[in-house]
């Protein structure tokens, strides 16, 4: 134990995962290994090169994408591959999720990204995963869970991030931004989680090859998803009543009183 003195109180972190929630609640963010095998690694490499091509020819392609800058991401890529819906799943952040928003989680989105080299993409400026939000909270509204596909380094744009930046609202100034930002490296296989109030951005890829991952944002429910996984997938894409919860199906919005009802008769006692 390290040494102290005149020290009451500590918090305990017997465990990894006690080890990242203390990170996130005090500096916004840790990194966390996946648990994942080589074996994994590569059926996730292969199933997220497979979602790109589909997502891509689904938008009219990626010249139709770069129109709109949408290029260098692909949106739900589980939906075009099933295998990376292992990713939103992994057991170690969920339990993060749950010990830090509390109640129940829903998945608002899933994205594969891409940082292309020596090119500028659109995660590469300062931001927060809910933009546009001065505003601090007790325990988070949401947590970011990016998993690094291709290994984060200083060459290839590893994420930088601003320390506890998710207890204040305003942004920082230029002069604390250049003494304090640090760069989030990790290996292949793990996630980089944030508050997702936490400033954090993309760095430049000076490697000569695209890094690739894929980012996760569960929220309280009261969030609305960035897309609408529930209509986007359909009602039949499970019936696993757990995962159903996860993809918001239980919390889509009424579209009329008689809907509304119904979905209050649907949790009465069977």
């Amino acid at each position: 134990m390290t040494r102290s003195y005149g020290i009451n109180e500590r918090v305990a972190a017997d465990s990894d995962i006690d080890a990242a929630v203390e990170s996130l609640r005090t500096l916004g963010y840790a990194v966390v290994d996946g648990g994942y095998s080589a074996g994994d690694l590569s059926r996730f490499s292969q199933g997220f090169d497979t979602a790109r091509h589909a997502a891509h020819a689904a938008a009219g392609g990626t010249e139709a994408l770069a129109l709109i800058d949408e290029h260098n991401t692909i949106r739900t890529p589980f939906a075009y591959d099933r295998s990376l819906l292992a990713l939103a799943r992994n057991s170690a952040i969920l339990e993060i999720c749950k010990r830090l928003i509390g109640g129940y989680q829903i998945l608002s989105q899933q994205n594969g990204v891409i940082n292309p080299p020596a090119k500028t993409y659109n995660q590469g400026a300062w931001h927060r995963d809910l933009p546009y939000q001065h505003v601090v909270f007790s325990r988070p509204m949401a947590i970011n869970a990016l998993f690094c596909l291709d290994a984060f380094t200083t060459d290839n744009g590893a994420t930088l991030v601003l320390p506890a930046t998710h207890k204040q609202e305003e942004f920082p100034s230029d002069r604390f931004v250049e003494a304090s930002a640090v760069q989030v490296c990790a290996p292949s296989g793990s996630y980089i989680v944030l508050d997702c109030m936490l400033y954090h951005s993309g760095a430049p890829n000076r490697s000569g090859t695209e890094r690739r991952a894929v980012n996760h944002v569960y929220t309280s429910p009261i969030l609305r998803q960035q897309i609408d996984l529930p209509a986007f997938l359909g009602n039949d894409f499970t019936d696993d009543p757990t995962l159903r919860r996860l993809l918001g199906y239980e919390v889509t919005t009424p579209r009329s009183d008689a809907e509304y009802f119904a979905m209050r008769r649907a949790k009465l006692p069977k």
